[in-house]
């Protein structure tokens, strides 16, 4: 009679995954933050905040392919492979989960758009071309839809909503000609959106990823940046334009009138996913994958000088400075991420998962 085999172990617990600066936890209550990320190579959305010992607390939920991530503390949309969701808050003011935490996400809309490769998500007008008149005012999730080289929103009736898309690309088709990416919001509308090329042949942005990243002006459909090397996460902060000129391994600022690029701090990892609290950014870094995608870049030269390895984490770099103050790191699992968002006035955030019990018991009423 054969051997009943061991059970596999339990999956490591996101605590031990996590490795991080010992004043990370203070700084977390210094700023009154908690750090929401997505990483869609090992599909989850993560929860970094402190707990009342001031130790850290990580708590994590799967989410198939995770990638845009956008939050306001109350509502919290990401992406999927094929589904945007929408998380709510149901914790009354004051309250706490059973496990302590402040914020508790609970899911409340899946938007089934297909495998349209879902980037960064913003909130804003959503009522008509983004380029002009808005017309209607209608809030709601505005996402780059990579795959069809635009922004894009939810729809009733369809798999989404075309809104805008760059003018060197000449049709609406699946085919990720420029790998349109990284999107900034200004006052609910739509500003500016990074590109790894202006290509407009499916998959021709490969060819261009040492240098014909782009930032456009989504208003005027103009370039006002290039020469870029997989710029992403563009961000609008006190009148700057921000953004993670990836493939150079550099969190810096865009000046839209000149073009000019001003590298304000080096990152040690491929950087995606960029927030703020007061004057610090808070960068996501990745480890590069062994493949074509992020082979040759400027970013390993710059390592290999710096004698470094690439990380897979969070950088908080102070912007007046440049200088690192902070960071996180992950061990193992965890080898890319994608966006990063902060949830401010919050110690601990969770969310609840689309099985089991808890969320059969998650019942509230309007």
């Amino acid at each position: 009679m054969a051997a009943t085999p061991p059970p596999s172990p339990p999956p490591p617990s996101p605590q031990h995954m996590v490795l991080s600066s010992l004043g990370l936890a203070a700084w977390l209550k210094e700023e009154d933050v908690a750090l929401a990320l997505t990483t869609y190579q090992a599909g989850r959305l993560f929860f970094i905040g402190r707990k009342p010992d001031g130790s850290l607390r990580a708590h994590e939920r799967l989410i198939d392919h995770c990638q845009g991530l956008w939050t306001d503390g109350s509502d919290l949309w990401t992406s999927s492979r094929t589904i945007l969701w929408r998380f709510g808050n149901d914790l009354a003011v004051g309250g706490r989960s059973a496990r302590g935490a402040d914020r508790r996400f609970v899911p409340r809309e899946g938007r089934v758009t297909g495998a349209i490769d879902i980037h960064d998500i913003g909130v804003g007008d959503t009522g008509g071309d983004t380029g002009g008149d808005t017309g209607d005012g209608i809030a709601g999730p505005i996402f780059v839809a990579t795959a069809y080289n635009c922004l894009a929103t939810i729809s009733d009736r369809a798999s989404f909503r075309p809104l805008w898309r760059p003018p060197f690309v000449t049709a609406l088709a699946a085919e990720d000609r420029c790998h349109l990416n990284g999107l900034a919001i200004d006052g609910g509308r739509p500003a500016y959106v990074s590109a790894i090329s202006r290509s407009d042949v499916a998959d021709g942005w490969r060819e261009r990823r040492r240098d014909g990243g782009v930032i456009v002006d989504v208003g005027s459909g103009e370039i006002v940046a290039s020469g870029l090397s997989m710029p992403h996460s563009p961000r609008l902060r006190d009148g700057r334009l921000w953004v993670l000129n990836s493939g150079r391994g550099e969190l810096g600022v865009i000046d839209p009138a000149s073009g000019a690029f001003t590298a304000v701090a080096f990152c040690p990892g491929y950087a995606r996913g960029l927030a703020f609290a007061g004057r610090y950014a808070i960068v996501g870094l990745s480890r590069p994958r062994a493949n074509q995608t992020f082979e040759g870049l400027e970013l390993e030269d710059r390592l290999k000088e710096k004698d470094a390895a690439a990380r897979c984490g969070l950088l908080i770099v102070d912007t007046e400075s440049g200088r690192t103050v902070e960071w996180l790191r992950f061990e193992h699992t965890i080898q890319e991420l994608y966006d990063v968002a902060v949830l401010p006035g919050i110690a601990q955030a969770e969310a609840i998962g689309f099985r089991g019990e808890e969320i059969g018991k998650a019942v509230t009423a309007e």
